[in-house]
């Protein structure tokens, strides 16, 4: 399961969904409530958003799988991990943490569906002045007032607001993969192997000449790495 981060839809993950389906298995690229194509209002915590997960895999009747979160995605996954042990075989955390304080000039400017929060986000979110073809994906994702306040701005202080992170972590016991931007302003790389130390069975990537967005900034190279910690994770179990 491909896990969006903040104000963000499955999109993103649009150079990672066919790459994995190739490798056999079976993707979910969701878009959390409020989101994309999803009907109803956007979640307000991190704890609704990994019950919804479960609620979803209920309904699928899927009995286990494999979480790969990026930014807000790695809380719902560190959530989701250690309130469900049983239906997690494996959790990838890409550019996050057990904590993710928000800027209150950017929440700020969030609630007042202020266009400038879009910009902040690109700001600190790619490693120097990137350019993509076709144009800035998160621009395109988030591309109008309404979104920015009913989406967003819920997304922004849901991170803001999760404060049970370091104790989820200890009840963590799956293989845990954790990927990092040498480069990344958001969750800089000391705040990041401070949480793969507190995850009893974790080990760390770490991207060079990358910032917080490996997503897109280093799509080719994360997945490979994924893809290896994902065979591990398969031959442990034969």
């Amino acid at each position: 399961m491909l896990m969006h981060g903040s104000g963000l839809t499955h999109i993103v993950w649009s150079l990672h969904e066919q790459f994995y389906a190739t490798q056999g298995y079976n993707v979910l690229s969701v878009d959390l409530p409020g989101h994309g194509t999803s009907e109803g209002p956007s979640l307000k915590s991190i704890e609704d958003m990994s019950s919804w997960v479960k609620n979803f895999m209920d309904v699928l009747k899927i009995k286990k799988i494999i979480i790969i979160g990026h930014s807000q995605g790695c809380l719902v996954g560190i959530d989701f991990a250690s309130k469900f042990p049983e239906h997690i075989s494996g959790l990838v955390l890409v550019a996050g943490s057990y904590k993710m304080p928000v800027n209150q000039d950017l929440i700020d400017l969030a609630e007042a569906g202020d266009d400038k929060a879009i910009l902040l986000m690109m700001k600190w979110g790619y490693e120097g002045s990137k350019a993509f073809i076709g144009g800035n994906p998160v621009k395109k994702i988030i591309n109008s007032s309404r979104e920015i306040i009913e989406i967003l701005s819920v997304d922004l202080k849901a991170c803001n607001n999760y404060k049970s992170g370091k104790e989820s972590l200890e009840k963590i016991n799956c293989a845990t993969l954790c990927i990092f931007g040498d480069l990344d302003k958001m969750v800089p790389l000391k705040v990041g192997n401070k949480m793969s130390e507190l995850i009893k069975n974790s080990e760390n990537k770490v991207i060079s000449d990358c910032g917080h967005m490996i997503i897109f900034e280093k799509a080719f190279e994360m997945r490979e790495i994924v893809k290896e910690f994902i065979l591990k994770i398969k031959n442990e179990k034969i």
